[in-house]
């Protein structure tokens, strides 16, 4: 079976070959040959990516993780430290030992269910942490800012970019401007990643990696509510999503509905201010790229450059781009293309404000199962709207 080090090192080498031809060519006026073979790099490439997307996939959907490495662990050994006291919990819950019992106490919080359970060690924090930065794009890209609660937050924001200095005669006096100042809110909002139903055997198998397990689970379903609310959110009993806040850069002609042009993609980029360009990005949906990146400039040139690292991103017109599949593929009115500085998007986390709960009552019990659920605050906004733009599609 073919690995994902297999296929990242295809992608590599197809990348190198795309962006040999891309050299060789230079300013020259691309033949159909030209095209042809470099299409046939870039479909490749993306029927690549799509086949390590499904293996991760099915990865996700694997529920037997074994340590590795390391001897099973029976349930009396004395506990040494919090992983192991939220181990016992996952694993048995309160039908423990005392001393056990006194490990998990010691390990976790003493919440009550009706507050949302138990809060984990910054071991279990960091965890759900990075797996959520794994998930959608967003949290690659935007600011991330911890607070310690989450009360009510409002930041200051001005946009300077249309202000100017002037020259002054000698012995004249400076005129004024004062400067315009609004505020955007960060509100946090309390995510659930639901109940999680896992069979009993599996929980208590002293081989599974329990915490892992359970972890890997919460986290992914909270990582992907998360991602969609920071992309496309209404700001309604949910954050304002970075699609949602962006201005309209750009709008397609009549017919591109599904289709936007190297053109568009040009006056998209110019319709972001320079002082945002810096740090600029392009996002799309992994659907979109098998259209954009075939693309040309005005000579037949490819403007999309495959990325030849697995951990460096793909070009568009020199920028990079974030694949995140919250925003939306081309279709009618779609909001389809971004681009802009998404560091002005901040995501706000709560600290210490993520539970987990296993739960046993009869309806799991019944079923041989048992029940998990984990909760995380956090929040996002665009506190600078004028810092991204988007390519809407035609509506017909």
């Amino acid at each position: 079976m073919v690995t994902i080090q297999q296929l990242r090192e295809k992608i590599a080498n197809l990348a190198t070959q795309a962006n040999h031809l891309l050299a060789e060519k230079g300013d020259q006026v691309w033949s159909p040959e030209d095209q042809a073979k470099f299409d046939g790099f870039t479909n490749d490439i993306n029927a690549t990516k799509a086949q390590i997307k499904n293996i991760e996939t099915m990865r996700e959907l694997e529920a037997d993780k074994y340590f590795q490495n390391a001897a099973p662990k029976k349930d009396n050994d004395v506990p040494v430290d919090a992983l192991v006291g939220i181990a016992l919990y996952l694993r048995h819950g309160q039908n423990v030992s005392n001393e056990q019992a006194a490990q998990i106490r010691n390990a976790m919080s003493t919440g009550t269910g009706s507050e949302g359970g138990f809060t984990v060690p910054a071991e279990i924090a960091t965890m759900v942490i990075e797996k959520l930065k794994a998930f959608g794009g967003m949290r690659e890209v935007a600011t991330i800012l911890t607070t310690v609660s989450g009360n009510a937050l409002n930041f200051p924001t001005s946009d300077g970019t249309g202000e100017e200095g002037e020259i002054v005669a000698e012995n004249a006096g400076a005129g004024s401007l004062d400067i315009d100042f609004g505020t955007v809110a960060l509100p946090v909002y309390k995510y659930s990643s639901k109940q999680i139903a896992l069979p009993l055997e599996l929980i208590q198998d002293s081989a599974i990696d329990v915490i892992a397990l359970v972890v890997a689970r919460i986290a992914m379903r909270i990582a992907r509510v998360q991602n969609r609310h920071n992309t496309v959110g209404t700001g309604t009993n949910q954050p304002f999503g970075v699609i949602t806040r962006a201005g309209v850069g750009k709008v397609g002609a009549t017919g591109q509905t599904t289709i936007v042009t190297y053109d568009d993609t040009i006056d998209l980029k110019h319709s972001v201010n320079r002082a945002y360009r810096t740090r600029a990005r392009y996002m799309m949906n992994d659907l979109s790229v098998a259209t954009i990146s075939k693309l040309k400039d005005t000579t037949g040139r490819p403007i999309w450059t495959p990325a030849i690292t697995a951990d460096a991103p793909d070009l568009l017109n020199g920028h990079a781009v974030t694949i995140n599949d919250d925003v939306a593929p081309m279709a009618a009115n779609a909001k389809s293309l971004a681009f802009g500085d998404f560091s002005q998007y901040t995501i706000r986390d709560v600290q210490n404000s993520t539970t987990m709960r296993r739960f046993d009552d009869s309806a799991f019990a019944l079923k041989g199962q048992v029940g998990f659920c984990g909760w995380t605050r956090s929040g996002g906004n665009l506190l600078e709207p004028a810092a991204v733009k988007v390519f809407q599609n035609s509506a017909t």
